[in-house]
């Protein structure tokens, strides 16, 4: 997934990265794998792999970076924040990842979760409503050579038709009804995960799939996520 030779931790000296791989380890093995009462538990070893290999540190505001494999969400500005990490691996899991996907990423926010998937599947879409995040995630992807990642600055909520269909598509964003234009780039037999709820209150964790032009909805765990913004609040 990645092909340039620039080091992206130039600016972290090697003692502090080992330091920082001790405790993204740690995050997986306490966080990730360990169950958790009434949630389950993520056990896809690419998901894990992913996990192991993303420095999450390097996606959070310098000020947090001791936090960063701590077991809670950060907040990033503009009232926006990085998923805990449980969170993040247990979304990426309920996709079914194989290797072989085009994702689309509805809200980018700090880009971590489409470090995440660019670990594992062939191609990612991501697209940020947010200028700020959506310049920052991109400098920091870039900065990681990733190759199979396209970012947009704009809303969502028409998704990226140029791109379309998408196998899988996830929003790191609350709806009470998920956007007409995504359900339609969805390929027929692919999944949308994303919380379906009021905002700032508990949504529900959604798995959504596309069958013969059917939906088909799983609850997995209730939920905290902001809420989409943008042409969504107009409908």
């Amino acid at each position: 997934m990645k092909s340039c030779t620039k080091n992206p931790y130039s600016n972290i000296p090697d003692e502090q990265e080992a330091y920082f791989a001790i405790l993204r380890n740690a995050m997986v093995k306490e966080q990730i794998e360990t169950p958790r009462y009434g949630s389950p538990v993520v056990t896809d070893n690419k998901v894990l792999a992913a996990m192991r290999n993303v420095p999450r540190h390097k996606f959070v505001p310098e000020e947090m970076r001791s936090n960063a494999y701590a077991d809670m969400p950060l907040p990033i500005g503009d009232n926006q924040t990085i998923s805990q990490p449980y969170m993040v691996g247990i979304m990426t899991q309920c996709l079914e990842l194989k290797g072989d996907e085009r994702i689309l990423e509805i809200g980018t926010g700090s880009g971590y979760q489409t470090a995440v998937f660019a670990e594992i599947a062939k191609e990612v879409y991501t697209i940020e409503i947010v200028e700020s995040h959506y310049r920052k995630a991109t400098q920091v992807l870039n900065e990681l050579c990733y190759k199979n990642i396209k970012t947009r600055f704009g809303d969502g909520f028409a998704g990226w038709p140029e791109f379309a269909p998408f196998d899988r598509i996830m929003l790191t964003c609350a709806v009470t009804k998920i956007p007409e234009p995504l359900i339609n780039q969805l390929k027929d037999g692919g999944l949308i995960i994303l919380p379906i709820g009021e905002t700032y209150v508990s949504s529900m964790l959604t798995v959504i799939k596309k069958e013969k032009g059917e939906l088909a909805q799983t609850p997995i765990i209730p939920c905290r996520f902001v809420p989409m913004t943008g042409e969504i609040q107009k409908n």
